[in-house]
């Protein structure tokens, strides 16, 4: 007891000492919580690091049970995924219901579980049989919460990769993929009925990567910009995401529908790639991340809706270091998978989530941060 009591006062100095130095930036912000590694913290230290961030919403690709069971009683909203290989069974209405009982419901009364995505990035696919199977299998888990009374309590939606845009550019142009026209269509039609947001994968990094000479890096990082305007519309936007938020919201439009919010399920920017990965360092890194908190601190809106503040879940928590494909997926993490941040401190005085005033103070604040976590994982173990 005399260990612990000595362990707390600890802590408490330490989070005086480090409130001088350090100032979360978590407002609005989503961050997904990935778990492709063998070298992951365990959630329920996650659980502490993350509440001591005041980082307040969390996107799962599943529905781990010991991810849900640490952030119980927390005040912390979830987001859990149903994997594209259910889909199929999820057009049965005894197999969608067995999910749910098994997967949300043990947890619902204890975590604040706000959402299911019914699928990721479906589309990217080929296979068109998943491409039908999404909307059966959205509206039978939908209809099964309905059944069990949590479709007040529980929203269902599916997260899209941005290549499902047709065109992009101007915005105010914004359309489908011609080839998925009907498949949108019903989709967006669904999420009108149940009143559920439209997300989206989007990630000016692939843009500026693939196209370096003629996109402008500051465009895509939120920097000082000339940015460009909508002929259309007389709109300036001065960042690619907000582009591609209102492109989205142009094409759902077109389709007839204006009362369906864009939220975007992820967007990041990678701090290492391969060579041919043209800006994926630390540098920039930081500085999209630290410029968008900025923006959802600010709850700002797009130019076509100013009125609606952006919604937006980062990607990722943790660097994963088992996910295929090129380096840049194994290095979208905004933390080590010890804890500490990413990016160097230095770099405009911003971490992700966090700013340091170095200046304020001879303490390191980093290494406050850090030892704070090792305290606070220390009292887990305990």
């Amino acid at each position: 007891m005399a260990a612990c009591s000595v362990i707390f006062r600890l802590l408490f100095l330490l989070v005086i000492l480090s409130a001088s130095a350090v100032r979360v930036l978590s407002a609005g912000l989503g961050i997904n919580y990935g778990q492709i590694a063998n070298n992951l913290p365990s959630p329920s230290r996650v659980s502490v690091m993350l509440q001591s961030l005041n980082v307040s919403r969390l996107k799962l690709y599943d529905a781990d049970p010991n991810v849900l069971l640490a952030f119980s009683n927390s005040n912390v909203e979830f987001i859990i995924g149903l994997g594209n290989e259910y889909l199929h069974d999820m057009t049965d209405p005894i197999k969608a219901q067995n999910w749910v009982q098994q997967h949300l419901q043990p947890h619902i009364t204890q975590t604040k579980i706000t959402c299911i995505t019914v699928g990721n990035e479906v589309f990217m696919s080929n296979d068109t049989q998943l491409w039908s199977n999404l909307l059966p299998a959205m509206k039978m888990v939908y209809n099964t919460l309905v059944d069990l009374g949590l479709d007040k309590q529980v929203i269902v939606t599916s997260a899209h990769s941005f290549n499902i845009i047709g065109n992009s550019y101007p915005p105010s142009s914004g359309t489908f993929r011609q080839d998925l026209a009907e498949y949108i269509q019903a989709i967006l039609n669904f999420h009108s009925q149940i009143n559920s947001p439209f997300l989206i994968n989007a990630y000016p990094f692939f843009a500026y990567k693939d196209n370096p000479d003629h996109i402008s890096l500051e465009y895509v990082l939120f920097q000082p910009n000339p940015g460009m305007i909508d002929p259309n519309t007389n709109l300036h936007y001065d960042n690619m995401l907000y582009a591609q938020v209102d492109a989205v919201y142009s094409a759902i439009k077109a389709m007839g529908h204006t009362d369906i919010e864009v939220m975007i399920s992820e967007t990041g920017w990678p701090s290492k790639g391969d060579p041919d990965e043209v800006g994926s360092t630390p540098e920039n890194a930081a500085l999209y991340h630290s410029n968008l908190l900025n923006r959802i601190q600010a709850k700002q809106g797009t130019p076509a809706k100013p009125s609606v503040p952006i919604n937006i879940y980062v990607f990722a928590l943790f660097n994963e270091n088992l996910k295929p494909g090129p380096t840049s997926e194994r290095n979208y993490g905004l933390f080590y998978p010890d804890g500490t941040p990413v990016y160097s401190s230095g770099l405009q005085g911003y971490l992700p989530g966090i700013v340091y005033y170095s200046s304020a103070s001879t303490i390191n604040a980093c290494s406050i941060f850090s030892l704070v976590i090792l305290v606070m994982s220390y009292l887990i173990i305990a």
